[in-house]
Protein backbone atom coordinates (compact mmCIF):
# COMPACT_ATOMS: atom_id res chain seq x y z
CA UNK A 1 0.00 0.00 0.00
CA UNK A 2 1.23 3.49 -0.78
CA UNK A 3 -0.20 6.49 1.03
CA UNK A 4 0.45 10.02 -0.23
CA UNK A 5 0.67 12.92 2.16
CA UNK A 6 -1.71 15.80 1.66
CA UNK A 7 0.75 18.21 0.09
CA UNK A 8 0.65 20.33 -3.05
CA UNK A 9 1.50 18.64 -6.35
CA UNK A 10 4.75 19.47 -8.11
CA UNK A 11 5.09 22.56 -10.26
CA UNK A 12 5.98 20.54 -13.32
CA UNK A 13 7.21 22.10 -16.55
CA UNK A 14 5.11 23.13 -19.50
CA UNK A 15 6.27 20.06 -21.43
CA UNK A 16 4.76 17.69 -18.86
CA UNK A 17 1.43 19.54 -18.86
CA UNK A 18 1.42 19.65 -22.65
CA UNK A 19 2.00 15.94 -23.22
CA UNK A 20 -0.45 14.89 -20.48
CA UNK A 21 -3.15 17.19 -21.86
CA UNK A 22 -2.57 16.02 -25.43
CA UNK A 23 -2.84 12.36 -24.45
CA UNK A 24 -6.05 12.98 -22.47
CA UNK A 25 -7.59 14.88 -25.40
CA UNK A 26 -6.53 12.18 -27.87
CA UNK A 27 -8.12 9.49 -25.67
CA UNK A 28 -11.43 11.36 -25.37
CA UNK A 29 -11.71 12.04 -29.09
CA UNK A 30 -10.41 8.57 -29.98
CA UNK A 31 -13.06 6.80 -27.90
CA UNK A 32 -15.86 8.75 -29.59
CA UNK A 33 -14.31 8.14 -33.00
CA UNK A 34 -14.06 4.40 -32.20
CA UNK A 35 -17.74 4.34 -31.17
CA UNK A 36 -19.06 6.09 -34.26
CA UNK A 37 -16.61 4.47 -36.68
CA UNK A 38 -17.30 0.98 -35.33
CA UNK A 39 -21.06 1.54 -35.76
CA UNK A 40 -20.56 2.33 -39.45
CA UNK A 41 -18.15 -0.58 -39.99
CA UNK A 42 -20.52 -2.98 -38.23
CA UNK A 43 -23.41 -1.82 -40.42
CA UNK A 44 -21.31 -2.33 -43.55
CA UNK A 45 -20.35 -5.80 -42.34
CA UNK A 46 -23.99 -6.71 -41.67
CA UNK A 47 -25.72 -5.13 -44.67
CA UNK A 48 -22.98 -4.56 -47.25
CA UNK A 49 -23.23 -0.74 -47.38
CA UNK A 50 -22.69 2.20 -45.03
CA UNK A 51 -25.91 4.20 -45.47
CA UNK A 52 -27.28 3.97 -41.91
CA UNK A 53 -31.09 4.41 -41.59
CA UNK A 54 -32.55 6.92 -39.13
CA UNK A 55 -33.16 4.28 -36.44
CA UNK A 56 -29.48 3.32 -36.49
CA UNK A 57 -28.32 6.94 -36.55
CA UNK A 58 -30.49 7.71 -33.50
CA UNK A 59 -29.10 4.69 -31.66
CA UNK A 60 -25.52 5.81 -32.36
CA UNK A 61 -26.29 9.38 -31.26
CA UNK A 62 -27.72 8.13 -27.95
CA UNK A 63 -24.63 5.95 -27.49
CA UNK A 64 -22.39 8.99 -27.95
CA UNK A 65 -24.31 10.87 -25.24
CA UNK A 66 -24.17 7.86 -22.92
CA UNK A 67 -20.43 7.47 -23.57
CA UNK A 68 -19.85 11.12 -22.67
CA UNK A 69 -21.81 10.58 -19.44
CA UNK A 70 -20.30 7.22 -18.42
CA UNK A 71 -16.69 7.91 -19.42
CA UNK A 72 -16.85 11.48 -18.14
CA UNK A 73 -17.96 10.34 -14.67
CA UNK A 74 -15.09 7.83 -14.46
CA UNK A 75 -11.38 8.41 -13.81
CA UNK A 76 -10.28 6.70 -17.03
CA UNK A 77 -8.93 9.92 -18.57
CA UNK A 78 -6.77 10.82 -15.63
CA UNK A 79 -3.06 10.12 -15.95
CA UNK A 80 -2.58 6.35 -16.38
CA UNK A 81 1.10 6.68 -15.45
CA UNK A 82 1.81 3.52 -13.45
CA UNK A 83 -1.37 1.69 -14.58
CA UNK A 84 -0.85 -1.60 -16.40
CA UNK A 85 -2.43 -2.12 -19.83
CA UNK A 86 -4.35 -5.15 -18.52
CA UNK A 87 -5.95 -3.07 -15.77
CA UNK A 88 -6.83 -0.28 -18.21
CA UNK A 89 -8.27 -2.87 -20.63
CA UNK A 90 -10.51 -4.22 -17.88
CA UNK A 91 -11.78 -0.76 -17.02
CA UNK A 92 -12.41 0.10 -20.67
CA UNK A 93 -14.35 -3.15 -21.14
CA UNK A 94 -16.52 -2.37 -18.12
CA UNK A 95 -17.18 1.20 -19.31
CA UNK A 96 -18.19 0.14 -22.83
CA UNK A 97 -20.35 -2.62 -21.39
CA UNK A 98 -22.12 -0.01 -19.25
CA UNK A 99 -22.64 2.27 -22.26
CA UNK A 100 -24.12 -0.49 -24.44
CA UNK A 101 -26.17 -1.98 -21.58
CA UNK A 102 -27.70 1.43 -20.86
CA UNK A 103 -28.39 1.89 -24.58
CA UNK A 104 -30.23 -1.42 -24.78
CA UNK A 105 -32.13 -0.74 -21.55
CA UNK A 106 -33.23 2.68 -22.85
CA UNK A 107 -34.62 1.15 -26.05
CA UNK A 108 -36.41 -1.65 -24.16
CA UNK A 109 -37.91 0.58 -21.47
CA UNK A 110 -39.21 3.22 -23.89
CA UNK A 111 -40.05 0.77 -26.71
CA UNK A 112 -38.18 2.82 -29.27
CA UNK A 113 -37.72 2.08 -32.95
CA UNK A 114 -34.12 1.11 -32.21
CA UNK A 115 -35.48 -2.14 -30.86
CA UNK A 116 -35.78 -3.31 -34.48
CA UNK A 117 -32.05 -2.90 -35.13
CA UNK A 118 -29.96 -5.95 -35.96
CA UNK A 119 -28.64 -7.96 -33.01
CA UNK A 120 -25.61 -8.96 -35.08
CA UNK A 121 -24.93 -5.27 -35.71
CA UNK A 122 -25.03 -4.61 -31.96
CA UNK A 123 -22.57 -7.42 -31.26
CA UNK A 124 -20.10 -6.41 -33.97
CA UNK A 125 -20.48 -2.75 -32.98
CA UNK A 126 -19.58 -3.49 -29.34
CA UNK A 127 -16.62 -5.70 -30.24
CA UNK A 128 -15.24 -3.22 -32.80
CA UNK A 129 -15.64 -0.28 -30.42
CA UNK A 130 -13.80 -2.08 -27.63
CA UNK A 131 -11.05 -3.23 -30.01
CA UNK A 132 -10.67 0.29 -31.40
CA UNK A 133 -10.35 1.82 -27.93
CA UNK A 134 -7.69 -0.67 -26.88
CA UNK A 135 -5.75 -0.36 -30.15
CA UNK A 136 -5.70 3.41 -29.74
CA UNK A 137 -4.35 3.09 -26.19
CA UNK A 138 -1.63 0.69 -27.29
CA UNK A 139 -0.52 3.20 -29.92
CA UNK A 140 -0.60 6.09 -27.43
CA UNK A 141 1.34 4.08 -24.86
CA UNK A 142 3.97 3.39 -27.50
CA UNK A 143 4.11 7.08 -28.34
CA UNK A 144 4.36 8.03 -24.67
CA UNK A 145 7.15 5.48 -24.17
CA UNK A 146 9.03 7.01 -27.11
CA UNK A 147 8.54 10.50 -25.67
CA UNK A 148 9.88 9.37 -22.29
CA UNK A 149 12.83 7.67 -23.99
CA UNK A 150 13.74 11.13 -25.27
CA UNK A 151 13.84 12.37 -21.68
CA UNK A 152 10.46 14.15 -21.85
CA UNK A 153 7.35 13.83 -19.66
CA UNK A 154 9.26 12.13 -16.84
CA UNK A 155 8.73 12.50 -13.09
CA UNK A 156 12.02 12.63 -11.19
CA UNK A 157 12.16 11.00 -7.77
CA UNK A 158 14.52 10.23 -4.90
CA UNK A 159 14.24 7.58 -2.19
CA UNK A 160 14.91 7.99 1.52
CA UNK A 161 16.05 4.78 3.21
CA UNK A 162 17.76 1.57 2.17
CA UNK A 163 15.59 -1.25 3.51
CA UNK A 164 13.44 -3.81 1.71
CA UNK A 165 10.76 -1.25 0.89
CA UNK A 166 13.32 1.10 -0.69
CA UNK A 167 14.63 -1.78 -2.81
CA UNK A 168 11.06 -2.58 -3.86
CA UNK A 169 10.51 1.02 -5.03
CA UNK A 170 13.73 1.11 -7.05
CA UNK A 171 13.18 -2.29 -8.68
CA UNK A 172 9.51 -1.60 -9.46
CA UNK A 173 10.19 1.62 -11.36
CA UNK A 174 13.36 0.24 -12.89
CA UNK A 175 11.42 -2.69 -14.37
CA UNK A 176 8.45 -0.56 -15.43
CA UNK A 177 9.93 2.29 -17.47
CA UNK A 178 6.50 2.99 -18.98
CA UNK A 179 5.48 4.46 -15.62
CA UNK A 180 7.74 7.45 -16.35
CA UNK A 181 9.28 7.62 -12.84
CA UNK A 182 13.04 8.30 -12.96
CA UNK A 183 14.74 7.41 -9.64
CA UNK A 184 17.76 9.74 -9.40
CA UNK A 185 19.20 8.17 -6.26
CA UNK A 186 18.77 7.59 -2.52
CA UNK A 187 19.55 9.28 0.78
CA UNK A 188 20.61 7.36 3.89
CA UNK A 189 19.43 7.86 7.47
CA UNK A 190 21.32 7.14 10.72
CA UNK A 191 19.35 3.89 11.15
CA UNK A 192 20.27 2.43 7.73
CA UNK A 193 22.51 -0.63 7.86
CA UNK A 194 22.53 -1.49 4.15
CA UNK A 195 23.08 0.09 0.74
CA UNK A 196 20.98 0.44 -2.42
CA UNK A 197 23.14 -0.89 -5.24
CA UNK A 198 21.16 0.01 -8.37
CA UNK A 199 20.94 3.80 -7.99
CA UNK A 200 23.46 6.45 -6.89
CA UNK A 201 23.95 7.31 -3.23
CA UNK A 202 23.22 11.03 -2.94
CA UNK A 203 24.32 11.52 0.66
CA UNK A 204 22.72 11.70 4.06
CA UNK A 205 19.14 12.81 4.66
CA UNK A 206 20.40 16.17 5.90
CA UNK A 207 21.12 17.17 2.29
CA UNK A 208 17.74 16.02 0.95
CA UNK A 209 15.93 19.40 0.92
CA UNK A 210 18.77 21.21 -0.84
CA UNK A 211 19.05 18.47 -3.50
CA UNK A 212 15.28 18.44 -4.14
CA UNK A 213 15.24 22.23 -4.60
CA UNK A 214 18.40 22.39 -6.69
CA UNK A 215 17.37 19.62 -9.10
CA UNK A 216 13.60 20.36 -9.06
CA UNK A 217 12.74 16.81 -7.98
CA UNK A 218 9.05 15.96 -8.42
CA UNK A 219 8.65 13.14 -5.89
CA UNK A 220 10.24 12.05 -2.61
CA UNK A 221 9.60 8.43 -1.60
CA UNK A 222 10.12 7.78 2.12
CA UNK A 223 10.81 4.10 2.83
CA UNK A 224 11.33 4.07 6.59
CA UNK A 225 9.73 1.92 9.33
CA UNK A 226 6.66 3.41 11.03
CA UNK A 227 8.65 3.51 14.27
CA UNK A 228 10.88 6.22 12.72
CA UNK A 229 8.23 8.88 13.36
CA UNK A 230 10.73 11.49 14.54
CA UNK A 231 12.88 11.08 11.42
CA UNK A 232 9.82 11.29 9.16
CA UNK A 233 8.73 14.51 10.90
CA UNK A 234 12.21 15.97 10.41
CA UNK A 235 12.03 15.13 6.67
CA UNK A 236 8.61 16.78 6.33
CA UNK A 237 9.85 19.87 8.16
CA UNK A 238 12.93 20.08 5.93
CA UNK A 239 10.73 19.86 2.82
CA UNK A 240 8.16 22.30 4.16
CA UNK A 241 8.85 24.81 1.36
CA UNK A 242 9.12 22.21 -1.40
CA UNK A 243 6.31 21.55 -3.88
CA UNK A 244 7.45 17.95 -4.49
CA UNK A 245 5.01 15.12 -3.88
CA UNK A 246 6.00 13.27 -0.70
CA UNK A 247 5.03 9.60 -0.64
CA UNK A 248 5.36 7.29 2.34
CA UNK A 249 5.54 3.52 1.95
CA UNK A 250 4.67 2.18 5.44
CA UNK A 251 5.84 -1.27 6.44
CA UNK A 252 2.38 -2.89 6.22
CA UNK A 253 3.03 -5.56 3.59
CA UNK A 254 2.93 -8.39 6.10
CA UNK A 255 -0.55 -7.47 7.36
CA UNK A 256 -3.90 -8.65 5.98
CA UNK A 257 -5.49 -5.30 5.17
CA UNK A 258 -9.04 -4.58 4.04
CA UNK A 259 -9.98 -1.30 2.37
CA UNK A 260 -6.90 0.38 3.85
CA UNK A 261 -6.90 4.14 3.42
CA UNK A 262 -6.02 7.43 5.06
CA UNK A 263 -8.88 9.25 6.76
CA UNK A 264 -9.77 11.82 9.39
CA UNK A 265 -12.13 11.22 12.31
CA UNK A 266 -13.10 14.32 14.30
CA UNK A 267 -9.94 15.97 13.01
CA UNK A 268 -7.68 13.06 13.99
CA UNK A 269 -5.48 11.58 11.22
CA UNK A 270 -6.24 7.86 10.93
CA UNK A 271 -4.90 5.03 8.77
CA UNK A 272 -7.69 2.51 8.21
CA UNK A 273 -6.19 -0.98 8.35
CA UNK A 274 -9.51 -2.79 8.09
CA UNK A 275 -12.84 -1.18 7.22
CA UNK A 276 -15.93 -1.78 5.14
CA UNK A 277 -15.19 -1.08 1.45
CA UNK A 278 -18.79 0.03 0.85
CA UNK A 279 -19.57 3.08 2.93
CA UNK A 280 -21.28 6.34 2.03
CA UNK A 281 -21.56 6.98 -1.70
CA UNK A 282 -20.13 3.57 -2.59
CA UNK A 283 -22.93 1.83 -0.67
CA UNK A 284 -25.59 3.91 -2.44
CA UNK A 285 -23.97 3.32 -5.84
CA UNK A 286 -23.85 -0.44 -5.38
CA UNK A 287 -27.44 -0.51 -4.08
CA UNK A 288 -28.63 1.38 -7.18
CA UNK A 289 -26.61 -0.94 -9.43
CA UNK A 290 -28.12 -4.02 -7.77
CA UNK A 291 -31.75 -2.86 -7.87
CA UNK A 292 -31.67 -1.58 -11.46
CA UNK A 293 -29.88 -4.61 -12.92
CA UNK A 294 -31.92 -7.11 -10.89
CA UNK A 295 -35.22 -5.54 -12.00
CA UNK A 296 -34.13 -5.51 -15.64
CA UNK A 297 -32.85 -9.09 -15.52
CA UNK A 298 -36.01 -10.40 -13.82
CA UNK A 299 -38.17 -8.82 -16.54
CA UNK A 300 -36.05 -10.47 -19.22
CA UNK A 301 -35.91 -13.95 -17.62
CA UNK A 302 -39.50 -14.13 -16.31
CA UNK A 303 -40.55 -16.75 -18.93
CA UNK A 304 -37.47 -18.84 -18.08
CA UNK A 305 -38.25 -18.68 -14.35
CA UNK A 306 -41.81 -19.89 -14.96
CA UNK A 307 -40.61 -22.77 -17.15
CA UNK A 308 -38.00 -23.91 -14.60
CA UNK A 309 -40.53 -23.69 -11.76
CA UNK A 310 -42.92 -25.97 -13.67
CA UNK A 311 -40.16 -28.50 -14.44
CA UNK A 312 -39.04 -28.59 -10.79
CA UNK A 313 -42.63 -29.13 -9.61
CA UNK A 314 -43.24 -31.94 -12.10
CA UNK A 315 -39.81 -33.52 -11.54
CA UNK A 316 -40.26 -34.61 -7.90
CA UNK A 317 -42.59 -34.00 -4.94
CA UNK A 318 -41.85 -30.95 -2.85
CA UNK A 319 -41.69 -27.15 -3.02
CA UNK A 320 -40.34 -25.29 -6.04
CA UNK A 321 -38.01 -23.09 -4.01
CA UNK A 322 -35.38 -24.17 -1.52
CA UNK A 323 -34.87 -21.68 1.30
CA UNK A 324 -31.76 -21.79 3.44
CA UNK A 325 -30.55 -19.51 6.21
CA UNK A 326 -27.16 -17.91 5.54
CA UNK A 327 -25.07 -15.14 7.01
CA UNK A 328 -25.50 -11.80 5.25
CA UNK A 329 -24.10 -8.30 5.74
CA UNK A 330 -22.43 -7.88 9.16
CA UNK A 331 -23.10 -11.56 9.90
CA UNK A 332 -26.90 -11.13 10.17
CA UNK A 333 -29.03 -14.17 9.31
CA UNK A 334 -30.81 -13.95 5.94
CA UNK A 335 -32.92 -16.40 3.91
CA UNK A 336 -31.49 -17.25 0.49
CA UNK A 337 -33.73 -18.62 -2.29
CA UNK A 338 -32.83 -21.20 -4.91
CA UNK A 339 -34.74 -23.56 -7.15
CA UNK A 340 -34.93 -26.93 -5.39
CA UNK A 341 -32.50 -29.35 -7.04
CA UNK A 342 -32.65 -32.26 -4.56
CA UNK A 343 -35.29 -34.66 -3.42
CA UNK A 344 -36.81 -33.65 -0.11
CA UNK A 345 -34.73 -35.22 2.67
CA UNK A 346 -33.87 -34.62 6.32
CA UNK A 347 -30.47 -33.51 7.66
CA UNK A 348 -29.10 -34.03 11.15
CA UNK A 349 -29.40 -30.95 13.36
CA UNK A 350 -26.53 -28.54 12.70
CA UNK A 351 -25.17 -30.59 9.80
CA UNK A 352 -25.11 -29.56 6.14
CA UNK A 353 -23.94 -32.20 3.67
CA UNK A 354 -22.51 -30.57 0.54
CA UNK A 355 -23.50 -31.92 -2.84
CA UNK A 356 -20.93 -34.29 -4.33
CA UNK A 357 -20.37 -35.78 -7.76
CA UNK A 358 -23.14 -38.30 -8.62
CA UNK A 359 -25.01 -37.33 -5.44
CA UNK A 360 -28.15 -39.55 -5.36
CA UNK A 361 -30.19 -36.79 -3.72
CA UNK A 362 -30.03 -34.57 -6.85
CA UNK A 363 -32.97 -34.84 -9.24
CA UNK A 364 -32.42 -35.09 -13.03
CA UNK A 365 -33.66 -31.54 -13.61
CA UNK A 366 -31.71 -30.45 -10.55
CA UNK A 367 -28.49 -31.74 -12.06
CA UNK A 368 -29.06 -29.60 -15.16
CA UNK A 369 -29.91 -26.55 -13.05
CA UNK A 370 -26.80 -26.94 -10.89
CA UNK A 371 -24.53 -27.48 -13.89
CA UNK A 372 -25.81 -24.28 -15.52
CA UNK A 373 -26.16 -22.31 -12.24
CA UNK A 374 -29.80 -21.68 -13.19
CA UNK A 375 -30.84 -22.82 -9.71
CA UNK A 376 -29.44 -19.51 -8.42
CA UNK A 377 -31.78 -17.33 -10.51
CA UNK A 378 -34.40 -16.77 -7.74
CA UNK A 379 -31.69 -14.92 -5.81
CA UNK A 380 -32.38 -11.89 -8.00
CA UNK A 381 -35.47 -11.53 -5.78
CA UNK A 382 -33.11 -11.54 -2.79
CA UNK A 383 -31.24 -8.68 -4.50
CA UNK A 384 -34.47 -6.68 -4.92
CA UNK A 385 -35.25 -7.46 -1.28
CA UNK A 386 -31.90 -5.92 -0.30
CA UNK A 387 -30.41 -8.94 1.46
CA UNK A 388 -28.01 -9.84 -1.37
CA UNK A 389 -26.02 -8.21 -4.17
CA UNK A 390 -25.56 -9.43 -7.73
CA UNK A 391 -21.78 -9.52 -7.14
CA UNK A 392 -20.17 -10.41 -3.83
CA UNK A 393 -18.81 -13.33 -1.80
CA UNK A 394 -21.08 -16.36 -2.15
CA UNK A 395 -23.11 -17.04 1.02
CA UNK A 396 -22.12 -20.26 2.76
CA UNK A 397 -24.29 -22.45 4.98
CA UNK A 398 -24.31 -21.47 8.67
CA UNK A 399 -22.66 -24.75 9.63
CA UNK A 400 -19.80 -24.10 7.20
CA UNK A 401 -19.24 -20.64 8.65
CA UNK A 402 -19.00 -22.05 12.15
CA UNK A 403 -16.55 -24.68 10.91
CA UNK A 404 -14.24 -22.56 8.76
CA UNK A 405 -14.11 -19.33 10.79
CA UNK A 406 -11.54 -20.98 13.09
CA UNK A 407 -9.70 -22.82 10.29
CA UNK A 408 -9.34 -20.15 7.58
CA UNK A 409 -7.66 -16.84 8.37
CA UNK A 410 -9.90 -13.77 7.95
CA UNK A 411 -12.82 -16.01 6.96
CA UNK A 412 -15.52 -13.88 8.60
CA UNK A 413 -14.26 -10.68 6.94
CA UNK A 414 -16.31 -11.81 3.92
CA UNK A 415 -19.40 -10.59 5.77
CA UNK A 416 -18.39 -6.93 5.62
CA UNK A 417 -20.34 -6.76 2.33
CA UNK A 418 -23.57 -8.33 1.14
CA UNK A 419 -23.26 -11.86 -0.28
CA UNK A 420 -23.60 -12.14 -4.05
CA UNK A 421 -25.15 -14.34 -6.71
CA UNK A 422 -21.76 -14.45 -8.41
CA UNK A 423 -18.31 -13.39 -7.30
CA UNK A 424 -14.64 -13.02 -8.17
CA UNK A 425 -13.91 -16.49 -6.78
CA UNK A 426 -16.65 -18.12 -8.87
CA UNK A 427 -15.57 -16.63 -12.22
CA UNK A 428 -12.03 -17.82 -11.46
CA UNK A 429 -13.18 -21.44 -11.16
CA UNK A 430 -13.62 -21.62 -7.37
CA UNK A 431 -17.18 -22.85 -7.16
CA UNK A 432 -18.87 -26.06 -6.14
CA UNK A 433 -17.81 -28.36 -3.31
CA UNK A 434 -15.25 -27.08 -0.79
CA UNK A 435 -14.26 -30.41 0.77
CA UNK A 436 -10.86 -29.22 2.04
CA UNK A 437 -9.63 -26.26 4.07
CA UNK A 438 -7.27 -25.35 1.21
CA UNK A 439 -10.17 -24.98 -1.24
CA UNK A 440 -12.08 -22.77 1.16
CA UNK A 441 -8.97 -20.69 1.90
CA UNK A 442 -8.47 -20.10 -1.84
CA UNK A 443 -12.08 -18.96 -2.21
CA UNK A 444 -11.73 -16.59 0.76
CA UNK A 445 -8.53 -15.15 -0.73
CA UNK A 446 -10.40 -14.21 -3.92
CA UNK A 447 -13.32 -12.81 -1.91
CA UNK A 448 -10.99 -10.56 0.09
CA UNK A 449 -9.29 -9.38 -3.11
CA UNK A 450 -12.70 -8.38 -4.48
CA UNK A 451 -13.51 -6.46 -1.31
CA UNK A 452 -10.15 -4.70 -1.28
CA UNK A 453 -10.49 -3.63 -4.93
CA UNK A 454 -14.24 -3.03 -5.24
CA UNK A 455 -15.53 -0.62 -7.87
CA UNK A 456 -18.60 -0.41 -10.06
CA UNK A 457 -16.47 -1.36 -13.06
CA UNK A 458 -15.06 -4.41 -11.22
CA UNK A 459 -18.66 -5.53 -10.61
CA UNK A 460 -19.52 -5.13 -14.29
CA UNK A 461 -16.39 -7.06 -15.27
CA UNK A 462 -17.42 -9.97 -13.03
CA UNK A 463 -20.96 -9.93 -14.46
CA UNK A 464 -19.58 -10.09 -18.01
CA UNK A 465 -17.20 -12.92 -17.01
CA UNK A 466 -20.10 -14.78 -15.40
CA UNK A 467 -22.09 -14.62 -18.63
CA UNK A 468 -19.22 -15.89 -20.77
CA UNK A 469 -17.32 -18.26 -18.47
CA UNK A 470 -18.92 -18.41 -15.05
CA UNK A 471 -21.94 -20.54 -16.01
CA UNK A 472 -21.47 -24.20 -15.23
CA UNK A 473 -18.06 -25.73 -14.68
CA UNK A 474 -16.45 -29.00 -13.74
CA UNK A 475 -16.96 -28.33 -10.01
CA UNK A 476 -20.70 -27.63 -10.31
CA UNK A 477 -22.72 -30.63 -9.21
Amino acid sequence: MVATTARPGPLVGEGMHKYTALIALALRLGDLFALVGAASLAYGYRFGHFDLPVAYQSTVARAVLLALLVFGSSSIYRSWRGMSLSLETTRIAALWFAVFALGVAYIVLFKLQGGATSRLWWGVWFAATFAGSIAMRIVLRGAAAWVRAQGLDLRTAVVVGAGNDANRIVHTFGNNRWAGIDIRGWFDTPSDRSQLQDVPHLGSVGGLAAYVERHQINQVWIALPMSAQEQINDILDALDHSTADIKFVPDLFGLQLLNHSVDQVAGLPVINLRASPLDGNARLLKAAEDRLLAALILVLIAPLLATIALMVKLGSPGPVLFRQKRHGLDGKIIEVWKFRTMRVHAEEDGKVTQATRNDPRITPIGRVLRRSSADELPQFFNVLQGTMSIVGPRPHALAHNHQYKDEVENYMQRHRVKPGITGWAQVNGLRGETDTVAKMAARVEYDLYYMQNWSLWFDLRIIVMTVFKGIGGKNAY
